[in-house]
């Protein structure tokens, strides 16, 4: 049930005012990064970004094809470098990848020759840490996603959601700052897409963690996030990515199936869908068909 809307806008209002105290955790200063041609000239990814992302806020990316998301989390994350900009996690440069942030592709990156606890371990062993406080920390992560039961498991032996979350558990055990999510959800099926965000709102609820996350669906972006960040792709005015608004979620909190049946989702759904998908006039160009069926047979 849906609370009363004055009380639900007086309470996302104080909710939304209470991330704003918080500490800034993630920054971008005018992050811009360009990339050679193969004609040697000059493409524009992204162009002078810049944005603050609070403690165990959690935010999300979307943006048309060709906007720059997957290269912003490339950067964020420290396998890219910006052409120009700066990024900073908790005010400290950010100059590769590093232990304060952890990634999560949409390809199932776990190590198939490892177990499900020893895909877990292995950021843990990286770090140096000893084989009693891996095996308790891994299982403590897997009990975290709801897959203690397959500690022993292999990856083969797992469904896509499954390994999505093994994935989310090993970002997870080295105790970043900052969760970077690459479309993570995008090659699963509809339900167990569902059951994903669920999960990834539980475990976040219950960490102290905050989460970048990018996507192309409009439902999930409002779904899961506190703020989203809209990037535009390149236009008459900006020659390549850049961000077209950065807006607050005014829906009641924790989100859940509830959610889409408030008007205020619909609302801010289609203020989305404005953005990232401007209404054009429609050209209907005449294509060189040769017509394969009978003479009066038209649809």
């Amino acid at each position: 049930m849906i609370p009363d809307s004055a009380t639900t806008t007086q309470d996302i209002e104080q909710r939304l005012l209470k991330i704003r105290d918080r500490p800034v955790v993630l920054e971008a200063k005018h992050l811009t990064r360009h990339f050679r041609t193969s004609q040697g000239g000059t493409a524009v990814a992204l162009q002078d970004v810049s944005f603050q992302i609070h403690r165990r806020e959690f935010v999300t990316v979307i943006g048309p094809s060709g906007c720059g998301k997957s290269t912003l989390v490339r950067l964020l994350a420290g396998l890219d470098e910006p052409t120009m900009g700066e990024i900073l996690v908790d005010g400290k440069t950010v100059n590769g990848p590093g232990p304060d942030r952890g990634m999560v592709f949409q390809s199932y990156t776990l190590f198939p020759w490892l177990t499900v606890q020893k895909n877990v371990e292995f950021g843990l062993r990286m770090q140096g840490k000893g084989d009693n406080e891996c095996r308790s920390q891994a299982l403590q992560w897997l009990e975290m996603v709801g897959l203690e039961s397959k500690a022993d498991f292999y990856p083969h032996q797992l469904s896509g959601g499954m390994k999505q979350r093994v994935a989310i558990a090993r970002a997870l055990a080295a105790r970043p700052r900052v969760l970077l999510m690459d479309e993570p959800f995008g090659a699963l099926d509809p339900e167990t897409r569902a059951q994903m965000q669920s999960y990834l709102l539980q475990i976040w609820q219950n960490i102290n963690i905050t989460i970048v996350f990018i996507t192309h669906d409009l439902d999930e972006a409002v779904l899961l996030a506190d703020r989203i960040l809209v990037l535009g792709a390149a236009d008459g005015v900006h020659p390549g990515g850049h961000l077209k608004q950065f807006m607050d979620v005014p829906l009641p909190y924790p989100h859940d199936v509830d959610v889409l049946r408030d008007p205020k989702f619909m609302a801010v759904r289609t203020h989305l869908d404005d953005l990232v998908h401007p209404r054009r006039e429609l050209v209907r160009d005449r294509l060189p068909i040769t017509r394969m069926v009978p003479l009066g047979d038209d649809v």
